[in-house]
């Protein structure tokens, strides 16, 4: 009887926590939505939030445009609105990427560099800015073939006696990774002066684009990708235990490590090949999830880090078009704020993020 008075105060405070921390996931899963609606009053061109209302709420009542278009129509729904939907696609991209790499590996540094599809699809871009300029779409075919063939490469030089060790992947990406950076070196130093600001802007990272066209050819394939790991996500947690005793679980590991790391290339490799190379949202935001829920299950780590990404690279993007009169990349804002976080997570962590 006495164990059992003494014994509530401590289930009413793990209740309590328990509860506290549910709520705060419900937050973080509905963080993206009003980050998404905020974003659409943020720009260049001045226009009244009333105005911004008025476009939706039309929009809403007409989706397929029959509503007579003005300047502020043109703005708000052809213009901010496919930007900040790609800006949301691409941080779930890039941030579920790394989660799910880290979760592979066993390492909470590894993001989708260690693939080489970053340097792949950099020296793709690069070669069709420099040397099929005009050609239209020649930048993302080019960029997410190159993508893709860095990360086979990675797959087939790691592989050996139908095995692919983590160690043998992490070294044949950085290889990889290398082989493609000089290769990149190589184009901007034999391309012309004009088309090298190109490449090295598309290298800095923007979502300047205009239009649906590029988030209706992003948007299925890196969905399609965030569905895969989603529905792997306890498969990675039996990975994330190890070879030995992941086989000894009843795990496929070279199945299911190949349908990660392909689901993860094809999110990054799609999203990077329309908006160039975006650093740190796949290394700072995980370690963030991580940090709020207090264990690295990926069942939870994975939906999480999603909305959090994605709140993370509108809020970033809101930045590029805001703080000045001209826009800078977003991959600069993504470095200025990501780096900085990192290491106050670390140093809170005591050097530590991964538990």
């Amino acid at each position: 009887m006495i164990s059992s008075f003494f014994s509530l105060p401590t289930h009413y405070a793990w209740s309590l926590a328990m509860m506290r921390k549910k709520i705060l996931l419900f937050s973080v899963i509905l963080l993206p939505l009003p980050i998404f609606l905020a974003s659409l009053f943020v720009g260049v061109y001045p226009i009244e939030p009333i105005a911004v209302l008025g476009v939706l709420a039309r929009r809403l009542t007409d989706p397929f445009g029959q509503v007579p278009s003005d300047i502020f129509d043109v703005v708000v729904f052809n213009i901010r609105m496919p930007r900040v939907l790609l800006a949301l696609v691409g941080g779930i991209a890039l941030s579920v990427a790394g989660a799910s790499l880290q979760g592979v590996f066993r390492n909470p540094l590894v993001d989708s560099y260690i693939l080489g599809v970053s340097a792949g699809a950099g020296f793709g871009a690069a070669l069709a800015i420099a040397y099929l300029p005009g050609v239209p779409g020649s930048v993302q075919l080019f960029s997410f073939a190159m993508g893709f063939t860095a990360f086979f490469t990675t797959y087939a030089v790691a592989k050996t006696k139908g095995e692919t060790p983590v160690i043998s992947l992490v070294l044949s990406g950085v290889i990889v990774t290398a082989l493609f950076s000089a290769m990149l070196s190589i184009i901007k130093f034999f391309t012309e002066a004009e088309r090298l600001a190109g490449v090295v802007y598309w290298m800095m990272g923007s979502l300047a684009v205009t239009g649906w066209a590029p988030l209706l050819q992003t948007a299925p394939l890196i969905l399609a990708g965030f569905a895969l790991v989603f529905l792997m996500r306890w498969r990675i947690n039996v990975l994330s235990m190890g070879e030995e005793e992941a086989r000894a679980l009843g795990i496929n590991v070279e199945r299911d490590r190949f349908l990660v790391l392909f689901a993860a290339t094809l999110m990054v490799s799609t999203f990077v090949s329309v908006a160039g190379i975006i650093g740190w949202i796949g290394l700072v935001v995980p370690h963030t999830v991580r940090m709020l829920l207090g264990n690295p299950d990926n069942r939870q780590v994975i939906p999480v880090s999603a909305s959090l990404g994605a709140a993370f690279l509108m809020i970033a993007d809101d930045l590029a078009r805001s703080v000045a009169s001209f826009e800078l990349p977003v991959g600069v804002i993504t470095t200025l704020v990501g780096a900085p976080f990192f290491l106050y997570l670390l140093r809170m962590r005591g050097g530590s993020t991964w538990r």
